[in-house]
């Protein structure tokens, strides 16, 4: 059975879709009222993000839109120190749309949501001709606990910076998926709670934190020296690259330090503190691959060393990302 423009008129069969597939899946205390807004009990100072999903093919080794989606948000509080607790999201669904595709990714975002400790409490459905395309946006509120101040202002020299793991993973994964290459690499689409919660648990006063997301490592680097007034210099031999992803870019002749991930994040911590810090987020499932790539400087600009010793300026990605994979 397809989506069909019957389902966005309002009627019966838009209401047997939100009865079948969103209320099937998403139901909890809130959404369950179908209120024309959700009343939410929140105190204290709040993050709050929104952000729109558009990747193809929607299904891909080691996730989905729906988790793309729900991780993708969640990510963005955890970033700023925030316990993530509420989602809405709309959905743009192309005519054409298969409803088992629908139903397999409204499940994977309620199983994301669980796993992740929000609850998805409204939301909205659009269908609009076209060739059977998904789109998702999601917003999302989390809560920031009291003392905490997570910025990039923060960043001071002499602070440690560090991956959470391998860059280029996702980005790979979906270019060789639309390329028709087979290869082992799978996404690292995942919500990085387990390693905030670990930095949190491990007393380490995190200044800055920040998913790597579109734009790459390298563009994200520039926009923190710019935000906080320093300089930061990597040690190129430090940066962690999967050995299949770094043949896959050197065919396509990819840069994996602006190639877009979905599960990896970059945390700025003192210097005193930064093994330790190491050492919490390895012992998490996506913080495993954790190592520390460089320094916050004097300056304002991001600076990576070579192995030989001499130095470059990282600049931000210009241009189009080619090829986009979100």
């Amino acid at each position: 059975m397809k989506i069909t423009m019957a389902h966005g008129s309002g009627g019966r069969s838009s209401h047997d879709l939100m009865a079948e597939v969103f209320g099937a899946n998403f139901s909890n205390d809130v959404l369950d009222k179908m209120e024309d807004a959700a009343v939410l009990d929140i105190n204290g100072k709040i993050a709050f993000s929104t952000d729109s999903f558009v990747v193809t093919p929607v299904i891909f080794k080691g996730g989905d839109i729906g988790k793309l989606c729900v991780c993708g948000t969640v990510n963005d509080l955890l970033m700023m120190g925030a316990v993530p607790k509420y989602l809405s999201c709309g959905f743009i669904l192309e005519e054409g749309l298969e409803i088992d595709t629908l139903k397999e990714v409204v499940a994977s975002m309620a199983r994301q949501a669980e796993e992740a400790g929000v609850k998805i409490v409204a939301g909205d459905t659009k269908v609009v001709g076209g060739n059977g395309g998904l789109m998702i946006n999601t917003t999302g509120i989390g809560m920031i606990p009291e003392g905490v101040d997570v910025s990039a202002a923060n960043m001071k020299p002499g602070d440690k910076v560090i991956v959470s793991g391998t860059l280029g993973d996702h980005h790979a994964t979906i270019l060789s998926a639309r390329m028709g290459i087979e290869n082992g690499i799978v996404s690292d689409c995942g919500c990085l709670k387990d390693i905030t919660e670990a930095l949190a648990e491990a007393g380490i006063e995190v200044h800055t934190m920040r998913d790597v997301t579109r734009g790459g490592m390298g563009t994200i680097l520039n926009e923190l020296a710019g935000k906080s007034g320093c300089g930061i210099v990597l040690e190129e031999s430090a940066i962690p690259v999967r050995p299949e992803v770094e043949g896959f870019c050197g065919i396509l002749g990819l840069d994996p330090l602006y190639m877009g991930n979905e599960g990896k994040m970059i945390a700025v911590v003192p210097g005193d503190q930064a093994e330790v810090a190491v050492e919490a987020m390895r012992n998490t499932e996506h913080g495993k691959d954790a190592v520390i790539i460089g320094e916050v400087t004097e300056g304002d600009a991001v600076h990576i060393r070579t192995p030989l010793g001499a130095t470059r300026v990282l600049d931000v990605l210009y241009g189009e990302g080619l090829p986009r994979i979100c």
